[in-house]
């Protein structure tokens, strides 16, 4: 089956490439039709990698959001035009300890293979999550990086002890947004304290029990853990705070990507007796955990589509130009690509 795959070759440079999808035992053909644009797939279009890593990456078919449409299952597990949440992450091997997406022999589309960017994908059976067609496919187009917070409060419940009265979540972006959402969802019990810099995006976060600016915190304010979705170069500011505010033998649960490594006060760590732990991409059980929530909790689709920014139909080149230069000037949300390739 021949399929057009569009690769970015150069930072703002994206070509169209033929080749030929050859189905294995197991697979189903999806025609991406919604997808998201995310900070790593900025990273790579404005060339914000080391050049090192864009030599070894490119050229390569960007994005790893998204949902799309079956075309083709030869074992009849799906139907054709079923909508499906598409997973990135390519796991080659099992482990009993050590999850999918932290082994290092799994691929990742739009990382170490091509993503979605595609006229059609070819992906394992397990690779695909059957969405309702209730929920609304612009906020389905990130289920990704909602399986990511989804995951890391997985971890969290796992890891953290059972002193929950008061939990904070420093960042007011997308990835804050998200998390402080499935929290609420999974921890109503729990009292949740946002910390932000922009007033206007922590005004967003209306489900949260107190909102704080990062300038203006109570000096006797305490939660017993927190999540960092913060990242950059605002990561070390935003770690010293919740080593700052922390109660002792707390969790710390750090989400936020930075390309440089971060100064971390290890002395109060240590004092303190902290717990931190790192949390990167998700795995199968975490979009089933998603979509389960999607189900349960139908007001957190509503405070998703919160955050869909623009949407932008994709019929040429030119349009997914466009689709990326306007992700780079938005203040908050979630840029849409609908995928009409």
């Amino acid at each position: 089956m021949l399929n057009a795959v569009y690769r970015l070759v150069a930072p703002r440079r994206f070509e169209v490439e033929f080749n030929d999808i050859s189905l294995k035992a197991g697979q189903i053909i999806v025609r991406p039709t919604y997808l998201s644009i995310c900070h790593a797939d900025q990273r790579y279009y404005q060339g914000a990698r080391p050049i090192e890593v864009m030599q070894k990456k490119l050229p390569m078919a960007l994005i790893h959001e998204g949902v799309g449409e079956v075309v083709y299952d030869a074992a009849g597990t799906f139907k054709s035009g079923d909508s499906v949440i598409m997973i990135p992450n390519m796991p080659k091997e099992k482990d009993s300890i050590i999850a999918e997406n932290y082994l290092r022999s799994s691929k990742f589309c739009a990382s170490s293979t091509d993503g979605f960017m595609q006229e059609h994908v070819a992906l394992d059976m397990d690779r695909v999550v059957l969405l309702d067609s209730s929920i609304d496919k612009t906020v389905a187009a990130f289920t990704e990086l909602v399986s990511v917070s989804v995951h890391a409060l997985r971890r969290f419940d796992m890891i953290a002890h059972q002193r929950r009265e008061a939990v904070g979540i420093w960042g007011d972006g997308n990835l804050g947004y998200i998390t402080a959402v499935f929290f609420k969802a999974m921890f109503p019990e729990s009292r949740l304290y946002v910390f932000g810099v922009h007033q206007e995006k922590l005004s967003q976060f209306s489900f949260a029990d107190e909102t704080f600016s990062v300038t203006d915190i109570p000096a006797d304010l305490l939660v017993d853990h927190a999540f960092e979705c913060v990242g950059g170069d605002a990561s070390q500011r935003a770690i010293s705070q919740i080593i700052d505010h922390i109660c002792p033998e707390g969790v710390v649960s750090l989400l936020g990507v930075s390309e440089y490594p971060v100064p971390i006060n290890t002395r109060m760590v240590l004092e303190k007796g902290l717990r931190l732990f790192g949390s990167s991409r998700s795995g199968r059980e975490d979009f089933l955990k998603t979509v389960s929530l999607y189900r349960s909790h139908p007001e957190v689709v509503g405070y998703l589509s919160n955050i869909v920014g623009a949407q932008i139909e994709i019929r040429t080149i030119a349009d997914m130009n466009r689709a990326f230069e306007t992700d780079i000037h938005k203040s908050i949300g979630k840029t849409i690509m609908i995928w009409n390739k």
